[in-house]
């Protein structure tokens, strides 16, 4: 596996908690163009077009199933070129991502797993002379939630090289992030968990053998604590949730997930715990549409998922953030925890039918970080052990007295640093 990339969380934007399958060319364009003025500083630079670019007709979160994708000679989806116009004429995402980068920024996709039906129901040629998608496919390994894709056969002469075809086309457009879908999850198989594990690791051979460096997220979750080995011998990301939105339950869970992930957290090689559905987001079906989240909860998402170091994608049209939503995502000090701290683990937890107090501790150079979190519906003291007579509040950015406790907000979250 590559050692090159993903040496820290990834940090961008991903299209999918604002407009589902339906994002098109502005949009993604736009969005970076924000994320280079006022993000780009502060480490965020992936810009990642999420599911269903090959369709023409997408237009909200609900999936067309079985509907006509646009499709290359080999079998490959292409971008729909009424929904991305520089794509046409065969020159697919180049056009766009190498606008990202001329914004000093990094651009990504999402993929299925697998090779698409209406290849194999067709017969279409793959790259391999003489095979086609019919011959490589696995027709009773489908996603029970989209119809795009069968999976591939490892075995089959062909399956690797259709595989290392997708990447060659991919490195060609210039992506740098692949976000590969139906290939993690627990949930929708729960007699045959993992079953994806050869084509993870067909992904994983193609992407080395691309010659491009690119960063692999698997989805969706919860991918198994048992193949943490397997997961990042070969990927540099993966969920370990399903689809995670603005509801505190969802995020009051995301507290046992991590606690089962954090032995397993490393350089190159990131848990992760889903996007962050902050500001404007599900434009596509309800035009004004802001999270649920309370602001408090916002700031206990963003401590989680920082002192876990979880990968930070961001779910809303960025362009719509208001002061409060842009000052999360530039919490330089914030980061900075996501960027260099390490050996993050859950200190102490005291809860009463799930309310109480929750502490987590990680450690930076020469200091140690220390997250209070109030899981209870009121307000709340947390006591904490720090050395020194002064910590630092890394929300309020400024030096406050050691006094062994500070008061958190209802479902609210305080990180203060300790030392130098």
């Amino acid at each position: 596996m590559s050692k090159k990339v993903a040496k820290t969380p990834p940090m961008g934007w991903n299209s999918w908690d604002c407009y589902g399958n339906s994002v098109n060319e502005e949009q993604l364009l736009a969005n970076a163009d924000y994320m280079a003025k006022y993000l780009k500083a502060y480490g965020w630079e992936y810009v990642v077009c999420d599911i269903q670019w090959s369709e023409p007709t997408a237009d909200g979160f609900a999936y067309h199933n079985f509907v006509p994708l646009c499709m290359d000679e080999y079998s490959r989806l292409i971008p729909a070129p009424n929904r991305f116009p520089s794509s046409a004429g065969g020159k697919g995402f180049k056009p766009i991502a190498d606008y990202i980068h001329s914004l000093g920024l990094k651009f990504g996709i999402h993929i299925m797993r697998g090779i698409p039906r209406q290849a194999v129901h067709a017969a279409a040629p793959t790259i391999t002379p003489g095979i086609t998608a019919r011959d490589i496919a696995l027709q009773y390994s489908i996603c029970p939630w989209n119809t795009d894709m069968y999976g591939v056969d490892y075995e089959r002469k062909g399956a690797q090289e259709y595989y290392d075809s997708l990447f060659e086309l991919y490195a060609s457009w210039g992506v740098d992030y692949v976000k590969c879908d139906d290939i993690a999850n627990t949930e929708f198989l729960p007699h045959n968990p993992y079953s994806a594990r050869k084509e993870i690791e067909m992904l994983r051979k193609a992407i080395d053998k691309c010659g491009r460096d690119i960063v692999l997220s698997l989805s969706p979750g919860p991918a198994p604590v048992s193949e943490h080995e397997h997961l990042a011998a070969n990927a540099n990301m993966w969920r370990i949730t399903g689809d995670f939105w603005d509801d505190w339950d969802k995020l009051y869970d995301m507290f046992n997930r991590c606690y089962q992930w954090q032995d397993y957290v490393a350089e190159h090689s990131w848990p992760d715990c889903d996007m962050l559905p902050v500001g404007h987001i599900k434009l596509c079906e309800e035009k004004n549409r802001y999270t649920h989240f309370t602001k408090d909860e916002q700031i206990t998402l963003m401590t989680l998922w920082c002192i876990f170091r979880s990968p930070l994608m961001i779910g809303a049209e960025m362009r719509d953030n208001d002061d409060f939503t842009l000052s999360l995502l530039t919490n330089a000090e914030l980061i900075d925890v996501l960027k260099n701290s390490h050996g993050a683990r859950q200190y102490r937890r005291n809860e009463t039918d799930g309310k109480g107090e929750i502490v987590w501790k990680s450690e930076g150079e020469n200091c140690e970080y220390i997250a209070l979190f109030n899981t209870d519906g009121k307000e709340r003291k947390i006591s904490f052990d720090a050395k020194g007579e002064k910590v630092r509040d890394l929300w309020a950015h400024e030096d406050i007295e050691n006094c062994g406790s500070l008061t958190v907000a209802p479902h609210g979250a305080r990180l203060i640093k300790a030392g130098k």
